[in-house]
């Protein structure tokens, strides 16, 4: 099992906790993150882009100029492509862009996203995360004790609404729970800051 140093708020170590290497400590899979990452984004999109092809722009019926004579190329049509104002060839049309991934290789991706941060000692593991009210400054003091990169994920066993609200206003820093965290943000983020209770939580998860 893979040891890492445990910190408190303050930044001073206060012990090591094993992980799992069956989660933290594989090999990573980068087709599987790949994979899984796509899938994530191509999920975001909305879909709602549509233009009119020449069907459904206004016009057309009448031939617009003669045929000969006027030294422009003939034209049956006002709502063709090749004119102003007319349709758009292959127009983009409202659609969904979601699909699915095997729900293996979404948790093949996950221990692969996990085991980098590891790997890469990316990864930080508090023993308590917790506020008595929300403050941006407190979390700003506690990211600067952990020696937190400026693009930080923090991640909880429970949702904790002093803490969610510190950091919400702090660029490049994000909060997640065990449950919704996804591969795109463990990649995306620099500092993976996660604490004990949520650890234990996703071995729980994910074993």
């Amino acid at each position: 099992m893979a040891k890492v140093t445990m910190l408190n708020m303050a930044g001073a170590e206060v012990g090591s906790i094993d992980l799992s290497d069956a989660i933290f400590g594989i090999e990573p899979n980068q087709n599987a993150v790949h994979a899984v990452v796509k899938n994530y984004l191509a999920n975001q999109r909305q879909g709602t882009q549509s233009a009119k092809n020449r069907g459904e722009v206004r016009g057309g019926g009448r031939k617009p100029f003669r045929q000969k004579g006027t030294g422009r190329h003939r034209q049956g049509s006002s709502t063709d492509p090749s004119q102003i104002g007319g349709g758009v060839v292959f127009a983009p049309k409202p659609r969904d862009y979601r699909y699915t991934v095997p729900k293996k290789l979404r948790r093949l991706a996950m221990k692969s996203a996990l085991s980098s941060k590891v790997a890469e000692k990316e990864i930080i593991v508090l023993d308590t995360l917790n506020f008595e009210a929300p403050k941006t400054k407190e979390m700003i003091k506690v990211l600067g004790n952990v020696n937190a990169a400026k693009k930080a994920l923090i991640v909880m066993a429970e949702k904790d609404e002093n803490v969610i609200r510190s950091a919400a206003n702090i660029p490049g820093v994000r909060t997640a729970l065990v449950g919704t965290m996804n591969v795109y943000e463990i990649i995306n983020y620099t500092s993976f800051i996660v604490t004990k209770e949520a650890i234990n939580k996703i071995e729980e998860v994910y074993s």
